[in-house]
C-alpha cells in the first residue's frame, strides 16, 4: 500500500512538472532593423569624404561603396543619385589617428588606431527624422607594426565596422 501511494505521488509530481514546462514559454528576439515606412523608397549615399588630418586614400571610396551595398542588400530601398532621394546620407571621416595603448619595459607594446566618422542623415519626407551624429571605432595593433602595415591588415575590419556603425545609426531601432 505504501509503495502504491509513493507511485501515485511520483506520478502526480511528474505530471505537475510536465504541465508547468509544457505551458511555460520563453520568447526572445531582436528588433535589429526598424521597419521602414512604406513611403520611403529611395536612398542616396553621397561620396563619404576623408577630412581627417591623416588621410587613408582607400578609406573614403571603400566606405561609400560598402555602405551602398549594405543598404541595397539589407533593405528594400532603391539607390538613386537624384536630389529627391527619400534618405540622403552624407558624412566624412573626421578622425584618423594612432595612440599608444600599452607600455612594457619603457617602450610601446601596443598601438590603437582611432577612426571617427561624422554622419549627416536627411529624410526628405520627414524633416523631424534628420540628424547628425559622430561615430568612432578603435582598432588595436602591435607596436612593432607600422601604420601602413596596420592599415593593410585592418582595412577590411575598419570599413566593415564603420559601415555597420553608420547603418545601425540610420536603420536600427535601438
Amino acid at each position: 500500500m505504501n509503495v502504491f501511494l509513493n507511485k501515485i505521488k511520483l506520478i502526480g509530481v511528474l505530471g505537475l512538472l510536465l504541465t508547468l514546462f509544457n505551458f511555460s514559454t520563453c520568447k526572445y528576439g531582436f528588433k535589429d532593423v526598424a521597419p521602414l515606412p512604406v513611403e520611403i523608397k529611395t536612398f542616396r549615399v553621397n561620396y563619404l569624404e576623408n577630412k581627417a588630418q591623416y588621410v587613408n586614400t582607400q578609406l573614403s571610396p571603400q566606405l561609400t561603396e560598402q555602405l551602398k551595398a549594405k543598404i541595397i542588400n539589407t533593405t528594400r530601398l532603391k539607390q538613386t543619385n537624384n536630389d529627391d532621394a527619400h534618405y540622403d546620407i552624407s558624412g566624412f571621416v573626421s578622425q584618423y589617428y594612432t595612440s599608444t595603448v600599452s607600455i612594457s619595459n619603457n617602450s610601446s607594446s601596443g598601438n590603437r588606431l582611432t577612426v571617427g566618422f561624422h554622419l549627416v542623415f536627411r529624410n526628405t519626407l520627414d524633416d523631424t527624422k534628420n540628424f547628425e551624429a559622430d561615430l568612432s571605432r578603435t582598432f588595436d595593433f602591435a607596436a612593432t607594426a607600422s601604420l601602413q602595415d596596420a592599415e593593410r591588415s585592418l582595412n577590411e575590419s575598419i570599413v566593415k565596422n564603420i559601415v555597420d556603425e553608420i547603418f545601425n545609426k540610420i536603420f536600427s531601432n535601438w
